[in-house]
C-alpha cells in the first residue's frame, strides 16, 4: 500500500493525496457502513412496529381488488359509509373513486391516507403510483 501524500491546497488548507484503488476502497467501506446503519434502522422500525408487513395473500388481494383504496378501507374493516363519514365526503363519491370511475383531489386522498393510516402513494392506482415515482427521482 502507498503511503498518503500530505500536502496544501494554494489557499492553505490540508489536503491527503491517496491512490486511487485506496480511494475506492474507503469509499466502499464508508457505504458499507452506510447501508448498515440504514439497515439497523430498518430492523429497529419494524421491532418497534413502526412498519406495517402485508404477507403474499394481501398482496395478492391488493393486486385483485378494484382499487387500492379498496383493499385498504377493507382491511382496515371500514366500510364506505364509515370512512366516507370519516374523511368528509359522500359515500357515493367515494365508491366512485374506488371503482376507479372518478378520481379525488389530493386533499381527499390525503383524508383518506390519514384515516387508514397508510402513506398517499398506497392508495394510488400502479399507473399513477409509478408516474409518481418517475416524477419524484428526477427531482
Amino acid at each position: 500500500m502507498t503511503k498518503p501524500v500530505r500536502t496544501k491546497t494554494p489557499a492553505g488548507e490540508d489536503i491527503v493525496l491517496v491512490p486511487l484503488a485506496e480511494y475506492e476502497r474507503l469509499r466502499e467501506l464508508a457505504e458499507d457502513a452506510y447501508d448498515s446503519l440504514v439497515a439497523e434502522r430498518a430492523f429497529a422500525e419494524l421491532e418497534g412496529g413502526g412498519v406495517e408487513l402485508i404477507s403474499h395473500a394481501d398482496v395478492a388481494a391488493l393486486l385483485a381488488a378494484p382499487s387500492p383504496l379498496s383493499f385498504w378501507r377493507k382491511r382496515r374493516g371500514l366500510t364506505q359509509a364509515a370512512l366516507a363519514k370519516t374523511t368528509n365526503t359522500s359515500q357515493a363519491y367515494l365508491a366512485q373513486i374506488e371503482r376507479g370511475t372518478r378520481r379525488g383531489d389530493v386533499a381527499l386522498y390525503q383524508r383518506l391516507a390519514e384515516a387508514l393510516r397508510v402513506d398517499i402513494e398506497d392508495l394510488l392506482p400502479p399507473a399513477e403510483a409509478k408516474t409518481k415515482e418517475r416524477g419524484r427521482r428526477k427531482k
